[in-house]
């Protein structure tokens, strides 16, 4: 009776700790968790839709960019940021080209009291700058293949 009970308590130790102690390694190789604001997060995932459909479906490029740069600027470690940074890059894309239903000179950043519009060459700049984020820091994105193909005629990622 000894010798079962012996075997059954070492055969429970084996299939109860032998797993936990295998995920416990299993995490190391997954880098450390973010911890993220849920309220966050979920402005940022509204905001992110929002900006998808003037991008895909009104073609607004710069509400689109407008919604991307609230993101980035307000939640750089949103779940979906590499989408954000995607749409930035391609936004500032269009722009620069004079495509999309608004112009660009409606895209206005704010200095002190001064109001200033890009040229089509800063529009360029920016979109080299948010494709070049994405391919550096996110390089398992799905955005990464399209990102690069833009910056071929970009001048390549900035380091």
């Amino acid at each position: 009776m000894k010798k079962f009970s012996l075997i059954t308590l070492s055969a429970l130790a084996v299939f109860v700790i032998a797993p936990a102690a295998a995920r416990a390694q299993g995490t190391a190789k997954q880098g450390p968790e973010v911890v993220r604001d849920a309220d966050m997060e979920k402005d940022s995932l509204h905001n992110l839709e929002v900006a998808r459909q003037y991008f895909n479906l009104r073609k607004a490029y710069v509400a689109s960019l407008e919604r991307c740069e609230e993101i980035i600027a307000g939640n750089p470690s949103f779940s979906k940021i590499d989408e954000a940074l995607f749409i930035a890059g391609k936004s500032n894309l269009y722009l620069a080209d004079g495509k999309g239903k608004q112009k660009s000179s409606s895209y206005v950043r704010h200095e002190g009291q001064k109001a200033i519009t890009l040229t089509s060459e800063q529009f360029r700049a920016e979109a080299r700058a948010y494709f070049s984020q994405l391919v550096n820091g996110y390089p398992q994105s799905k955005f990464k293949d399209a990102a690069l193909e833009d910056l071929k005629s970009l001048g390549g990622p900035k380091q």
